[in-house]
């Protein structure tokens, strides 16, 4: 429908045209439907919101300028405009303290912070105690996610010695954390 169309309707509708309101409703409420979804994000909320933001049209049609403002500019502002105050309106929804739990912070308490951190500190140690190229490798390996075969290219060794020196820090690292 062109907006002059458009622009016609609504200011029928301005002086109580009841069937240039229902053709008014039946051309744009999927196009101001949508933008009430976009918004609020639930169908039943946007549906309500829709019902109130063609209360609104009825109720200022007569402001509606149209060398102003293309009419279905007009009418997609007056329904998101709508539907941004009802969703700042919203209360936000309290957590029964049923529910508290699974909200619970994910992070390590206290304690288990210390340990790990203390833990962190006594694998550091211990791996001073390794060759340095040995240290490097099980960090790679380890921590940084290289395969034994980039690590053999990385240090110019071959696969199996690479796989060797690695099995053989291990070991003296778990008798170092042992001790």
């Amino acid at each position: 429908m062109a907006s002059s169309d458009l622009a016609e309707l609504i200011s029928h509708i301005g002086i109580g045209d009841r069937k240039a309101f229902r053709k008014l409703y039946e051309l744009t409420s999927p196009k101001l439907f949508a933008v009430c979804m976009r918004v609020l994000r639930e169908q039943s909320e946007a549906e309500d919101a829709l019902q109130e933001v063609y209360v609104k049209i009825w109720h200022n049609a007569l402001r509606f300028s149209a060398g102003e403002y293309s009419p279905i500019s007009w009418l997609a502002a007056i329904a998101r405009n709508h539907a941004i105050d009802r969703a700042r309106s919203r209360k936000p929804q309290a957590i029964e303290l049923d529910d508290s739990a699974g909200v619970a912070d994910e992070l390590p308490d206290p304690e288990h912070a210390l340990l790990a951190k203390s833990e962190g500190k006594r694998i550091e140690r211990c791996l001073e105690e390794l060759q340095q190229q040995r240290a490097e490798a099980i960090r790679a390996a380890y921590v940084e996610g290289y395969s034994y075969q980039e690590l053999a290219s990385r240090y110019g060794i071959p696969l199996n010695t690479i796989r060797t020196w690695l099995r053989r820090s291990l070991l003296s690292l778990k008798e170092c954390l042992q001790r």
